[in-house]
């Protein structure tokens, strides 16, 4: 019995070092995955890397790794408009079937689902925001964006009529879809100014707009997006996407 005791004893003593070993690894391998992903996509702040699942030292002898979270806070997306960039808030990843290289240098993972937040503020810069003629003595301009409710984006728009300006904003609920890696805006009715309605591609012409969100992390891409209270929720996803390397 005394051998038996001391049996156990060894066991959960190595099964404790086991773990703290386990622990240590993945806590270093994170940081580590971290600091090349913020040397890979060029950003500001090391990037938020979990790596899920236990243990961390089996997964490694596999050469994959079940499950491992990305979040970055501010990334700077291309517009594809001349190097104008776009800024994506709160950008959270799950990564599935990561596996690494050899030397550990590059990792890629099979698929990726994650979301995104772009403010409202950020999707303005694709809108009609300088005074554009859309009928002889009219002239309109979106003016801001902002949540209109059930997944709808509220263009707000200021007009002038004859030169004297529409003394309140003129407003338009919208849908917000994406087609290919675009996020489009598109009126669901259109609104009459100064009482009269206006010719539709007159008028599309400012409420219509569409903002294109390219090189993501990766490679990823956009998937859906639906209007929120600070901005256009997006969701993302990607297969064969590259962390590293």
């Amino acid at each position: 019995m005394r051998a038996l005791r001391i049996l156990l004893i060894v066991v959960v003593i190595l099964g404790g070092l086991f773990v703290i070993a386990d622990r240590l690894a993945v806590n270093f391998a994170e940081g580590e995955a971290a600091d090349q992903l913020r040397s890979t996509e060029n950003l500001a702040s090391a990037p938020d890397v979990s790596i899920n699942g236990f243990p961390f030292l089996t997964q490694v002898v596999g050469g994959e790794l079940d499950d491992v979270e990305v979040g970055i806070d501010d990334y700077e997306a291309s517009t594809g408009n001349g190097g104008e960039k776009i800024m994506i808030d709160n950008l959270r990843a799950n990564m599935k079937g990561v596996e690494f290289s050899s030397d550990y240098s590059s990792a890629t993972a099979a698929t990726a689902t994650g979301t995104a937040t772009v403010g409202y503020d950020e999707l303005m810069k694709a809108a009609k925001s300088e005074p554009t003629a859309i009928a002889p003595g009219i002239t309109a301009k979106v003016i801001g964006l902002s949540d209109g409710g059930n997944g709808k984006i509220k263009v707000s728009l200021a007009a002038t009529v004859m030169g004297v300006d529409v003394p309140q904003p003129v407003e338009v609920l919208s849908t917000v879809t994406v087609k290919d890696n675009d996020v489009e805006v598109v009126a669901e009715g259109l609104p009459e100014i100064g009482g009269k309605q206006l010719a539709e591609s007159r008028i599309r012409a400012i409420t219509d707009f569409q903002q294109s969100i390219d090189e993501l992390p990766g490679g990823i891409e956009l998937d859906k997006v639906e209007a929120a209270k600070d901005g256009v929720e997006i969701s993302v996803k990607g297969s064969n996407v590259v962390l590293a390397g």
